[in-house]
């Protein structure tokens, strides 16, 4: 409870606009139950959205003075990155060997994936104490620097589109590596322990927003999850870092552009809140961040491409765009769903290897990603499109982490 008391839901909800059609009704119903708390001051559904704990992925909460971990999600700081190499197109055939063994030496998949000759990264030099549960966590943070984990992450190898200059890269077609991984175990201790306390501390919630519960920021639980969330968003930097530049200096290539964004985090940021600016907390749950001008990286699936936008600064989607093309059904109905025979067919004809997966992650379990692009063109404008050739994902059997 808090010291002020209980707070109760609100009366009259939190404004909040959607992006898309055929969103399913539980996302919406999670969506309008973030509006009613009190904390709560502006919302936004992507038109990837799907159901989470809590905030449904693809949601969009701008809170006063207050940090929902649930809302951040449970994967800390997961994200994207892309590297544009040095690499002739005809390598993705004709050596695509070569491109199989960087990505299998030089990062690792699993709920439990670690390195037996550590990564170096300088984040490992940053205080971990700052929180008991980075403090514990440390060394197996460090052991895990530079891999990729399960459930929907993966490194793959792909042609990207340049489409105009974007970050000095003149316009053709080129060879580009693409990463979605963020904090590994840590992260999720992080998100695990702050959850439960927040639970505990807003006992008055009923049972449809006890996963919505929340830390003010003035309170010591609150600053130590803002701190601990931030070292995640730090070592989840550090992962990608990690294996773009192993798997760079493996094939002994040349990075021409990198660009990456976060898509699990929460932001301090003004936006004009009841006609007037206000500084308030913007949690993007499966969102990507999308101020006028911000490059961000939107995938689609193993067999659809995936796009680098240009952010159009929209404030009712509280500077935000979708993060994906988002699932249409859960892992399991994904099993009971689908075969191997199925998911070879369709990525035999858009021209894709697939080293590794698990069933869940077919093609088919996603929506249209042009259909999502063109939901939010009043959020992004696309200014290249990268197609996957070569994936990589966890093996079958693996706990998703996603």
């Amino acid at each position: 409870m808090s010291a002020k008391g209980p707070l109760l839901p609100r009366d009259t909800p939190a404004p909040w606009r959607r992006w898309g059609a055929d969103l399913d009704a539980q996302s919406v119903e999670q969506i309008e139950n973030a509006c009613r708390l009190p904390v709560s001051v502006r919302a936004a559904l992507m038109p990837d959205a799907h159901v989470g704990y809590g905030l449904p992925i693809g949601g969009v909460l701008a809170t006063d003075n207050a940090v929902i971990p649930y809302a951040v999600g449970v994967d800390i700081a997961c994200r994207m990155k892309m590297t544009v190499l040095d690499i002739p197109r005809k390598d993705l055939e004709s050596r695509q060997d070569r491109l199989r063994r960087a990505i299998e030496e030089e990062t690792r998949f699993g709920v439990g994936a670690s390195f037996k000759r550590r990564r170096e990264h300088e984040v490992m030099d940053r205080d971990w104490s700052l929180s008991p549960v980075t403090k514990a966590n440390r060394d197996k943070a460090w052991s895990q620097l530079g891999t990729s984990g399960s459930g929907n992450h993966f490194v793959e190898f792909g042609t990207y589109a340049a489409r105009d200059g974007t970050a000095g890269l003149p316009p053709g077609e080129y060879v580009a590596l693409l990463s979605h991984s963020g904090s590994r175990g840590t992260g999720a201790a992080v998100c695990d322990h702050y959850s439960r306390l927040a639970a505990k501390r807003r006992p008055e919630l009923p049972r449809e927003l006890q996963r919505l519960a929340w830390l003010d920021l003035d309170s010591a639980e609150g600053q130590e999850y803002w701190h601990a969330m931030s070292l995640m968003g730090e070592y989840a930097a550090a992962n990608h870092a990690c294996i773009h530049r192993h798997i760079a200096a493996h094939l002994g290539v040349d990075v021409l552009l990198d660009l990456e964004n976060h898509h699990n985090f929460a932001w301090r940021e003004t936006h004009v809140i009841d006609g007037r600016e206000r500084e308030v907390v913007v949690h993007r749950k499966g969102a990507t961040p999308a101020g006028a001008g911000v490059l961000g990286i939107i995938p689609g699936s193993m067999a659809a491409p995936g796009f680098v936008v240009r952010g159009k600064g929209n404030a009712e989607s509280l500077n935000s765009a979708a993060h994906g093309a988002g699932r249409v059904m859960s892992r399991t109905q994904a099993a009971k769903s689908f075969r191997w025979e199925q998911a070879k067919r369709v990525l035999e004809e858009r021209g894709v290897t697939l080293i590794s997966a698990g069933i869940d992650e077919v093609p088919m379990v996603y929506k249209d990603i042009h259909q999502v692009m063109a939901a939010q063109s009043e959020l992004v404008e696309i200014v290249g499109e990268f197609r996957p050739r070569l994936v990589k994902m966890a093996p079958s059997g693996e706990r998703p982490e996603d």
